[in-house]
């Protein structure tokens, strides 16, 4: 897999969740990516792929979040729903163990969603695309305009490229060991 950390700040909107982003934007190689960036967040009306959420009129905003984009040529919309929550789960854990100690409750996983106390530190969407699956990330930074309650890196005194790049390790070494216990058994009748 491979990762790309941006330092150059770039909105998100929802409409850069598609395949061939990691190729357009940062020259990546086809294959399973993941990137990572900071930048503003307003996803709203028929950029939201959540349905519920478009129905319900939700919108996601924030000042500043450390954003996580993957792309995984030919994943379904399973593979790559069991993959957003390896995802999430690899960012959870890098929280809780990067997180200074006694800032605040352990971060616990709900689903899809990263909680510190009663505040919700990320939002999160799978979906495919005709080229294979997607999944956005989006860890607060700045939670400025957000319609929710928050929970933000900062006081959690995380910094978010250095987090960014531990939840990359994570997430990989989970993703390369699920491959290696695939590549170790045989089929049965």
């Amino acid at each position: 897999m491979i990762f790309r950390f941006d330092g150059t700040p770039f909105f998100y909107d929802g409409t850069q969740l598609h395949g061939g982003l990691a190729r357009e934007r940062w020259g990546l190689v086809e294959g399973d990516s993941l990137v990572a960036f900071i930048g503003g967040a307003r996803v709203e009306g028929d950029a939201l792929v959540d349905l519920e959420d478009r129905a319900a009129g939700r919108r996601i905003v924030a000042a500043s979040m450390l954003h996580f984009i993957a792309e995984h040529p030919g994943a379904s919309l399973e593979v790559v729903t069991l993959r957003q929550r390896l995802l999430v789960e690899s960012a959870r854990a890098a929280a809780e163990e990067m997180m200074t100690p006694g800032c605040a409750p352990a971060p616990r996983r709900r689903g899809n969603d990263i909680y510190v106390g009663d505040g919700k530190l990320s939002v999160s969407v799978a979906t495919t695309s005709p080229a294979g699956g997607l999944i956005h990330l989006g860890l607060n930074v700045d939670p400025a305009g957000a319609p929710v309650r928050t929970a933000s890196l900062p006081e959690l005194g995380i910094e978010p490229e250095a987090f960014a790049r531990e939840v990359f390790r994570r997430y990989n070494d989970e993703l390369e060991g699920v491959r290696a216990s695939c590549a170790k058994v045989r089929a049965v009748d």
